[in-house]
């Protein structure tokens, strides 16, 4: 049972009461009961308007199943279905244009171009790793990865392998070649690293003396001039050190000693409070915040146990330098922090309200984590996130510009319950729902003095695009998804509106994650192609794989593209609204649809049976084919929403779906077999975990907007009591 502590009409668990009494409130002006009145009043003023919002969703979708049901014996006619989506303000017109105004945005957000993270908040020890992930080693990221082959004797297993470390160092000097070169010769030639005259003077093996071609590239080094430990280098306004000590394993046998090449990696990372973890009372929101406090603090800290040793990660410190006139500098030795709030439809059962009733989360959500976040604004010390002073939240799941409004009304109201200026709180907003796509210009103005990112997330958009078009037939396979021209149409419509509407230079145009974080060589042959879409960021499953993708910002100049990208015509909103609709579902074979039904039930069970029973937001889940995936509740909520579309029409039956989840639960327990703390749902099928599962795609057609939140908060809220 939740004890809860009074504060005027709210109730509060008691784990958030002592956050903010004993930690929050502590060093920034802000007094205990002076918190819990403005949130009060904030609670009082926006949960009629939240609630209102998502009433206007449901309107909305009963008014669009009943135009499909009603045109259900023709073909959809693209002119009729946009005039009527803007008779029922769905489809907005899209504003004048305009220029988007934020202020006060660091660099690693308004210009920087690279590699995003995204990390459950939950997790104190990936939390830390994330954000520490602004430098990895490309040595590291190489030989513990499939970029490197294990042809040729050059296997990874085991102790240290010459032949492999022998490939790792040949593809790093051949990158740095290809995209810093020298004058003259190449890096696998150089014996010596000097600084004379504030020019950096490289020696090759022939005793020929050379430098890099762009002089102005080299802009800094670590050491002495004459016996440099680190060579500083820039391009594309990131980061590279070539790292030099003849006295390491690697570097004495290496002709110039050096032993690594440090990579600037993940520019940026959101710590997530939403789709990667699994939050579901008082007590994990407040252990969600107090790790975003520790954060913003500099202080968190988590020990733990790695090859029988106890070890303790603390937050990397900034990373010092001297320039070319002998004065020293610093670069951040630390990810930039955006902070994902969750959306508006999920309440908690941390805080009640006067009525009794759960407050909304993301209303919770804003107050706690922008009341943290003014740790940062007021820090001064060497652990600062926002040089600039400002806070970076992410919202996600709106609907449309009205729901964009309410979020910047929020953090307004809290600016000033908390002592903030106005606009201190930054907002990103997620093009992740169909009607904010279609009205992505809109949304963007409401924002237009905040806004810091937009992105696209193409499982949980092809989510509600199932949603919303339910009652519009069955839909085509899951992995056909890709192929279609709304697909394609949404992503540029998204980075064409950003450019239009002033990102370039001043805010981040984001594309979503490589879900497979064990095949990077895939990753890094495919994954140019966010940057050549004209995203400046893009989100990687891990700090190894950051720094591999930050190799593609050096080998494409994001800003070059964008302005590219300017000169072509604007994607289709007629393409947008494509449904993506089976054109002949009669066709489709019996071994087709027991095919699509394993592929996405096995998905279901295998992230749903960890979030109620472990309460795992987010792991690298073994699809149905043993390869490891990102697993979310996107990812299940696209699964989930697809077998329910095939169940409304026809295409299967319940019968077929419980037996397939009962068939997939046993695959399920077999390739979770080795965790110890894993509890079998074959063979009784009794357990929350399996009755979720089957209720997300059971009870699908009917949960607001397809979204899979409301089932698994509640199996695992039983589960834990």
């Amino acid at each position: 049972m939740t004890e809860y502590i009074n504060h005027g009409s709210l109730k509060v668990a008691k784990e958030l009461d002592d956050l903010i009494n004993k930690k929050v409130c502590v060093g920034i002006d802000i007094e205990p009961e002076s918190f819990w009145v403005s949130f009060e009043k904030i609670i009082e003023e926006f949960t009629p308007r939240n609630k209102a919002l998502l009433e206007k969703r449901e309107d909305l979708q009963k008014s669009i199943d009943e135009w499909h049901l009603n045109n259900k014996s023709k073909s959809i006619d693209k002119a009729e279905y946009k005039k009527f989506l803007k008779e029922i303000g769905y489809l907005l017109n899209e504003p004048e244009d305009f220029s988007i105004e934020t202020q006060n945005v660091d660099p690693e957000i308004s210009s920087i171009a690279g590699p995003q993270l995204v990390v459950p908040v939950m997790n104190a020890r990936f939390a830390l790793n994330a954000a520490n992930a602004r430098w990895g080693s490309l040595y590291d990221a190489l030989y513990g990865t499939d970029v490197i082959s294990e042809e040729d004797g050059a296997e990874k297993a085991g102790a240290y392998n010459p032949k492999r470390g022998a490939k790792v160092i040949e593809f790093s000097k051949k990158f740095l070649d290809e995209n810093i070169p020298l004058t003259q010769g190449s890096y696998k030639d150089i014996t010596a690293f000097q600084i004379f005259d504030g020019k950096l003077q490289i020696t090759l093996a022939d005793q020929t003396q050379t430098t890099i071609e762009d002089d102005s590239k080299f802009i800094g080094y670590v050491g002495s001039t004459e016996n440099p430990s680190g060579i500083l280098l820039k391009n594309n306004l990131l980061h590279l050190e070539i790292q030099i000590d003849r006295n390491d394993s690697i570097g004495s046998d290496d002709p110039a000693g050096v032993k690594d090449v440090l990579v600037e990696s993940a520019i940026t990372t959101i710590q997530d409070c939403e789709d990667s973890v699994a939050a579901v009372d008082g007590i994990d929101k407040a252990e969600v915040y107090g790790n975003w406090l520790g954060l913003m603090k500099g202080d968190l800290s988590e020990t733990f146990s790695k090859n029988g040793q106890s070890l303790t990660r603390t937050l990397n410190k900034d990373r010092e330098y001297t320039d070319l006139i002998g004065n020293t500098f610093s670069l951040p030795g630390r990810s930039t922090m955006l902070v994902r709030n969750v959306g508006h439809l999920m309440k908690n059962p941390g805080i009640l309200d006067a009525n009794n009733e759960e407050v909304f989360e993301g209303i919770m959500d804003a107050m706690f984590t922008i009341a943290i976040g003014k740790h940062d604004v007021l820090s001064s010390g060497e652990l600062s996130n926002s040089r600039a002073k400002s806070i970076y939240i992410v919202k996600p799941k709106m609907h449309g510009p009205e729901e964009v409004e309410l979020t910047c009304d929020l953090f307004a109201a809290v600016e000033k319950a908390v002592g903030l200026d106005p606009l201190t709180v930054k907002v990103g907003i997620m093009d992740e729902e169909r009607r904010t796509t279609v009205n992505l210009k809109e949304c963007i103005k409401v924002a237009k003095d905040r806004v810091i990112f937009i992105n696209t997330g193409f499982l949980d958009r092809t989510g509600d695009e199932i949603h919303t078009s339910m009652e519009a037939g069955p839909f085509i396979k899951k992995s056909e998804m890709k192929q279609q021209p709304w697909i394609s149409a949404y992503e540029d419509w998204n980075v064409d509106t950003g450019l239009e509407t002033g990102f370039k230079g001043k805010a981040q145009i984001g594309k979503g994650m490589w879900p497979m974080p064990d095949e990077m060589l895939n990753m890094y042959e495919t994954k140019t192609m966010h940057p050549e879409a004209g995203a400046d960021c893009a989100w990687v499953p891990s700090p190894t794989a950051a720094t591999l993708h930050a190799l593609h910002y050096h080998q494409l100049n994001v800003p070059s593209v964008q302005e590219d990208l300017t000169k072509r015509a604007k994607a289709s909103l007629e393409d947008i609204l494509e449904i993506p609709l089976l054109k002949d579902p009669e066709n489709l074979s019996a071994e087709e649809i027991q095919a699509e039904l394993d592929n996405n039930a096995q998905g279901i069970l295998g992230y749903v049976v960890r979030w109620v029973d472990q309460g795992v937001g987010c792991s690298k889940v073994p699809d149905i084919n043993n390869v490891g995936l990102m697993e979310d509740r996107a990812t299940c909520r696209i699964s989930s929403q697809h077998i329910a579309n095939w169940l409304h029409h026809g295409l299967t039956n319940k019968d077929q779906v419980v037996e397939t989840m009962k068939k997939m639960a046993k695959v399920v327990d077999d390739q979770n077999k080795g965790d110890p703390n894993y509890e079998n749902m074959a063979p009784d099928y009794s357990g929350y975990a399996f009755n979720a599962a089957c209720d997300l795609v059971l009870e699908g057609r009917n949960q607001p907007s397809g979204y899979t939140e409301p089932i698994l908060h509640s199996k695992r809220i039983e589960y834990k009591s």
